[in-house]
């Protein structure tokens, strides 16, 4: 396993971390899995031989229920692993039972300290932007929860790039906590986060950590233009990662396909691979039914692909350069920062646009 040190803190965390978001099946996330304590068990610990030492959950998914798992089926094996969760997401009727407001986040924290069976949370996520609670309530939120010992880093997940940068400028303005890392949703099919996401990451100190890297399955290998298993996230009709351009998904999947033979290596690790290999990524949060497909994707981060391997994925997957990144190309280049080529570095071969 690699350890990768998370943006600008001293924390180390393995390149892979293991996601419970299949652990519970309650209501929609039925969908998705329904892994029990024994299944979970069996998991972490594969996942624990293998080197992981950040697992990684929610107090949405299944409404709590996956956090119990985690912290049952960890049991005294949490003192030597990190914990990641989150908040924000609505988790029940109530008119406060959503959003980042200091009563929400107190409470959602103390619910998810008992669920999971621990005292502090390692990083604790920002789930989604709420625009209607001040930012500075929400980081003196977290800064009483980090006094009082029940987290240690905060993060963000699904923000925009002014928002991070909103929330980045009152925090150093007001002396109150930090982001260090932001969860995103980043793959060979969706690039999008290369225009604002991880510049701000590189600049910014945001080790990046990424969820669902195989696309619910879409960059696995078990999907193609004419194979669909059944049995996945897809399959059981689960909208996320949405699709806009089916056909260039496949000219993505072919190009995966043909490096994997060539290497003797899987499509998945050929894929997790390529984001490993990209700007500021510090850990992919990975999911699986298996064991076999855990270390299926642990074993990826030996994986090194080539320039031209990786220059044949950008061709066949890199996003346009819209404006105002086109005009920049055009006439900022000779005063990138490393900020910048973290996107541009994607066209260094197309010349002027």
């Amino acid at each position: 396993m690699e350890y990768r040190t998370l943006g600008r803190s001293g924390l180390k965390v393995s390149a892979i971390a293991m996601g419970t978001f299949s652990f519970g099946g309650v209501g929609a996330f039925s969908r998705v899995a329904n892994q029990g304590v024994a299944e979970a068990r069996r998991l972490i610990d594969c996942c624990i031989d293998g080197g992981v030492n950040l697992f990684d959950t929610a107090n949405m998914y299944s409404l709590g229920r996956s956090e119990e798992i985690l912290g049952e089926a960890l049991g005294a094996k949490r003192e030597k692993v990190l914990i990641s969760s989150k908040a924000r997401m609505r988790i029940g009727d109530g008119p406060n039972d959503e959003g980042t407001s200091r009563y929400h986040l107190i409470r959602e924290c103390e619910l998810s300290l008992k669920r999971l069976r621990t005292d502090h949370i390692d990083i604790y996520f920002m789930h989604e932007w709420d625009g209607l609670t001040p930012i500075e309530e929400t980081l003196a939120a977290l800064s009483t929860l980090r006094e009082q010992g029940k987290i240690r880093y905060v993060g963000c997940s699904n923000y925009s790039g002014w928002h991070i940068m909103k929330a980045l400028g009152v925090a150093d303005a007001r002396n109150l906590p930090r982001f260090v890392t932001q969860q995103i949703h980043y793959t060979l099919e969706a690039r999008e986060a290369e225009y604002e996401l991880l510049p701000i990451s590189v600049d910014q100190g945001l080790g990046v950590m990424v969820w669902s890297p195989l696309a619910a399955g879409l960059l696995s290998g078990a999907f193609g233009r004419d194979r669909a298993p059944a049995e996945s996230r897809q399959g059981a009709g689960w909208s996320e990662p949405p699709i806009r351009d089916k056909k260039r998904l496949w000219t993505i999947v072919d190009a995966l396909e043909v490096i994997a033979k060539a290497r003797g290596v899987t499509v998945a690790q050929v894929s997790l691979a390529w984001t490993l290999s990209r700007p500021a990524i510090a850990s992919l949060v990975v999911g699986g039914l298996s064991e076999d497909q855990f270390r299926d994707n642990i074993a990826a981060v030996d994986l090194k692909l080539t320039d031209e391997e990786l220059n044949t994925l950008n061709a066949v997957s890199r996003a346009p350069c819209i404006y105002p990144y086109w005009h920049q190309h055009n006439f900022a280049s000779a005063r990138f920062n490393a900020g910048d080529d973290a996107l541009h570095a994607n066209y260094a071969d197309l010349g002027m646009m």
